[in-house]
């Protein structure tokens, strides 16, 4: 049985991507889940495996305190997952402030209330390898690497990660943080990412608009090894609080590579045209996971050989929404 069984855990952006599937996987595990959100979406992947009818949701704005720490304490909660975020970078270059705001002012936030609330045992902040920034030449991050990220999306997790690494050292607050690659699967939305992309552009045969020039390389993680990460931290929280851990993946591509292993998978050909549009996007990004593999024995089970097929066919079936 699951340490986490009959808990209280509070989910932020629970009915986001990332979080209905944490959120489906926890109700599955006997947790009882809240989660905040601001608007539902009904093509989305919460709503379409009908999670509002089995966990309760809250309409809570994380940068809103009062209203986040009177969930917090009313609902007597034991755990928290912040996944709440403004998360596509392409907003954030339009958009900083309301982007600044959400992913720092949201995370402290969320801190402050498990300062005040000593009955919280853990925190999993979600951050991102994009709080790195740019590095030189082409290593592979470390956690032990500087946060230094310039493009507002970038600083936004820069500066969240460090806030929650202040907020361990000073107060004990027991937190860990994560640093995922892109992430992919069924339920996201957000057409702009790559993959969401290429599925709309087969499905409705268009043509796939590349903003970058096609050589940005990096890890691509699917969602479920994502979500099992995430558990995994909360489950060992006591012997890992107060650390950071990279959760990086076997298949690290450009994005004219990820189109082919994709062509491959699927056995169709993708038609794509290169804008070369992005603004300050970092050239490399690939994440060194042997601390979580060596504490936790965790990596990815999925591939896209394995995968990708699934997350099609999930496509397929929301055709209307694109």
């Amino acid at each position: 049985m699951s340490t986490l069984n009959g808990k209280n855990i509070l989910v932020t952006g629970g009915t986001g991507f990332v979080g209905s599937h944490l959120v489906e996987d926890l109700d599955n595990l006997g947790v009882h889940v809240i989660t905040t959100y601001q608007s539902l979406n009904p093509y989305s992947y919460f709503i379409q495996q009908q999670l509002s009818k089995r966990v309760t949701v809250a309409p809570v704005d994380i940068v809103d305190f009062e209203r986040l720490f009177d969930l917090v304490t009313k609902s007597e909660i034991d755990y928290i997952f912040h996944l709440a975020a403004q998360p596509l970078v392409e907003t954030a270059y339009y958009n900083p402030r309301r982007t600044l705001d959400t992913n720092i002012r949201g995370t402290i936030n969320i801190l402050e209330s498990a300062r005040l609330y000593p009955r919280i045992k853990g925190i999993i902040v979600a951050s991102s390898d994009k709080a790195y920034g740019k590095l030189e030449g082409k290593d592979k991050y470390k956690e032990s690497d500087p946060l230094r990220g310039d493009h507002p999306y970038e600083v936004s997790k820069s500066a969240a990660d460090l806030i929650t690494t202040s907020y361990y050292k000073t107060y004990d607050v027991p937190v860990v943080t994560t640093r995922f690659g892109n992430i992919y699967g069924e339920g996201d939305l957000n057409f702009s990412r790559i993959i969401p992309g290429i599925m709309k552009s087969l499905i409705t045969n268009q043509t796939l608009q590349l903003r970058s020039d096609g050589s940005h390389v990096r890890d691509y993680l699917y969602v479920k090894d994502v979500v099992d990460g995430y558990i995994l931290l909360a489950q060992h929280i006591d012997e890992i609080k107060g650390e950071a851990f990279n959760f990086g993946s076997h298949e690290t591509y450009s994005v004219l590579a990820l189109i082919q292993e994709v062509e491959k998978a699927l056995k169709q050909k993708i038609q794509y045209i290169v804008l070369n549009e992005s603004k300050n996007e970092i050239p490399y990004q690939s994440l060194n996971f042997t601390k979580i593999k060596k504490r936790l024995s965790w990596e990815p089970k999925r591939t896209l050989k394995t995968i990708t097929q699934t997350v099609f066919d999930w496509y397929t079936e929301q055709k209307d929404c694109m």
